[in-house]
């Protein structure tokens, strides 16, 4: 029996131990290992896009069809 008393107080003794070691070790107060990303500012230029619209004949089995046909582009105003 004192034994099993003994190995159950070096048991708990050893945890505590254990617990108390990792619990006192201090934050690290050094630089932070990553750096924030870098921030870029944009400032758009006034843009709309323009659009060309005309009909183009297209040959298809059934005979010639005249189809839409459009063309955009950006363009700084």
């Amino acid at each position: 029996m004192a034994l099993r008393q003994t190995i159950a107080v070096a048991g708990i003794a050893a945890l505590s131990f254990a617990g108390a070691a990792t619990a006192q070790v201090p934050p690290p107060n050094g630089p932070r290992l990553y750096a924030p990303p870098p921030r870029i500012e944009i400032y758009p230029r006034p843009v709309y896009r323009r659009c060309a619209v005309r009909y183009v004949v297209q040959y298809r089995p059934s005979g010639p069809v005249l189809f839409p046909e459009k063309h955009c582009w950006w363009q700084r105003g």
